[in-house]
């Protein structure tokens, strides 16, 4: 039960995460749901000069939140299909079994910074990332599709 709903004093917690504005980092408290993806292109590792640096715009996409052990379980099994991406947390792997269709998997760690990018077809079991907190699937194709590598950022925007 590390990281999904734990109890301390009597109370229960839910799943967080920080968000990162600015240099702030604010706790965000999620349920399963929906939301939009934003995601921000990785950077270098040295700085580039600012007349030499490449304008990025931030990607966004629709968002499947999945928090709860139940939501988390179904995942996308059994689906054909799915527009934007889904986000599930506390997660550190995935599977594919039952899955119809390949799916892109990122491993995000608690700041939501993409660890790494694997492309899984169905049937397969993922290894577990150890620094991973959160894990996002989408279709085969689409994180290369909105620039999503190991560095980038995400932010999860809710209420929307």
């Amino acid at each position: 039960m590390r990281g999904e709903l734990r109890k301390r004093n009597g109370k229960r917690e839910e799943s967080t995460a920080g968000v990162v504005v600015g240099s702030v980092v604010k706790r965000r408290h999620w349920r399963d749901g929906h939301g939009k993806l934003v995601v921000h292109a990785a950077g270098g590792q040295e700085a580039p000069s600012p007349a030499t640096a490449p304008v990025t715009v931030p990607v966004t996409v629709p968002l499947e939140l999945a928090t709860s052990y139940r939501a988390r379980t179904r995942g996308l099994l059994g689906r054909d299909r799915i527009d934007g991406a889904m986000l599930l947390s506390p997660a550190n792997s995935v599977h594919t079994f039952g899955m119809r269709i390949p799916i892109d998997v990122a491993y995000l760690d608690r700041h939501l910074r993409v660890l790494t990018v694997r492309t899984m077809p169905p049937g397969r079991l993922g290894l577990p990332r150890l620094r991973s907190r959160h894990v996002l699937e989408a279709e085969a194709g689409a994180m290369e599709a909105w620039g999503l590598r190991a560095g980038a950022r995400v932010e999860v925007v809710t209420g929307v």
